[in-house]
């Protein structure tokens, strides 16, 4: 066999066990679809599948279809290294998108790193996945420290509270925000007036209610899951040092799951949010959001994590028919870079050589009457990386 004929099989080999063939790419997801994060994975998993079932409906990515394989990873980090390297070794998946969670990405994109595999819009904002820059990191959100500055903003600035406490996940997700709303404060001049903590998925969190309590604090500040920071929303409720006390969570809380289990106790608290309002048709991708989960019959899973999702998916696919037929990961990943500003319809990306995360927007949001609802004149976006 000539070697002009060879050439062309050695590369379609080397394409393949990128997890990409001539009519397909295969992306991997491992995150928390059973358990007291669920509402969490499956959110980003809803979000991914409606845009990739679109994405494939209009022909794929150069005639590709987009196949994902989700893996439940049980929000714990020993089972989301097994499935990553499942997914990479055996999958023979492109790259890793839609992981969820700070502990568990602490572990997976080392693991991700060292294969040189993409690790694409994870729902978390850890700094670990922004500093060091990690060019095998690609993420789409603002990060927690943006988070925490903005809450700082609000409850400080805006509202002239000066003893903030935080309640916290006892693990990286947990320290990451806490690390944050630290900062935040300090940059007042401003401590903690006092702390608790969590085991990751439990509900034990009396001892940390307790711990908070003392400090008398006009605000709490929660960096936890849905369920156990419900419950801690529940308890302070009837503990009369705390009943006019504003809850604080982030997003990664996700939204919906916290209203539906906090229920009247979640009553004037805040939470703040790294993509638009789910149902402001007014943003294009938004627009397009809403469309295409009422076409795949997913209109009551809209919300923030499954928006979150599509929008991990979208930009995947773009930068993927950007980058061309001869898709690669490290061609992907020089696509990424090459953003200087990319409309993803309403919502504006910026990457570069040194910088991997593409938005800066945090805003506030507040439940009332047993809805999200927007928090009147908030900022559209955080203080830049």
């Amino acid at each position: 066999m000539k070697l002009t004929n060879v050439l062309p099989l050695l590369f379609s080999a080397a394409i393949a066990a990128q997890g990409v063939t001539d009519n397909e790419i295969v992306l991997g997801q491992a995150c928390a679809l059973k358990g007291q994060a669920q509402g969490l994975g499956t959110g980003m998993q809803t979000g991914l599948q409606v845009w990739f079932e679109k994405q494939n409906a209009q022909g794929g990515v150069h005639g590709r279809k987009v196949r994902l394989v989700s893996v439940n990873d049980g929000y714990e980090p020993e089972r989301s290294v097994q499935a990553v390297k499942m997914l990479i070794e055996q999958e023979k998946v492109f790259a890793i998108i839609g992981a969820v969670g700070t502990p568990t990405a602490k572990v997976t994109v080392p693991v991700c790193t060292e294969a040189k595999v993409p690790f694409f819009g994870a729902f978390t904002g850890a700094e670990l996945l922004r500093a060091p820059y990690n060019r095998y990191v690609v993420n789409l959100r603002a990060s927690y420290f943006q988070e925490t500055e903005r809450l700082a903003q609000y409850l400080v600035d805006q509202n002239g509270m000066r003893k903030v406490a935080c309640f916290y996940q006892d693990d990286a997700y947990g320290q990451a925000g806490l690390e944050g709303i630290k900062r935040a404060l300090q940059n007042r001049k401003m401590e903690l007036v006092a702390t608790g903590n969590y085991k990751r998925n439990t509900l034990a969190i009396a001892e940390g209610l307790e711990s908070v309590a003392k400090g008398n604090p006009d605000a709490v500040v929660l960096i936890g899951a849905y369920a156990p920071c419900a419950e801690f929303m529940k308890q302070a409720k009837a503990n009369t040092g705390m009943q006019k006390t504003v809850m604080c969570n982030i997003s990664f809380v996700g939204s919906n799951n916290l209203l539906q289990a906090v229920g009247e106790a979640g009553e004037g608290s805040i939470i703040s949010q790294v993509v638009p309002f789910p149902t402001d048709s007014t943003v294009p991708v938004v627009k397009e959001y809403l469309a295409d989960m009422k076409k795949a019959g997913k209109e009551a899973e809209v919300g923030f994590i499954s928006l979150e999702g599509y929008l991990a998916g979208k930009l995947f696919t773009t930068m993927a028919e950007k980058t061309g037929k001869n898709l690669t990961r490290e061609a992907l990943l020089d696509t990424v870079v090459a953003q200087k500003s990319l409309d993803l319809g309403g919502l504006t990306l910026s990457y570069g050589p040194q910088d991997n995360q593409g938005c800066d927007s945090v805003f506030l949001t507040t439940i009332k009457k047993g809805k999200l609802q927007d928090v009147p004149t908030t900022p559209q976006a955080a203080p830049a990386k």
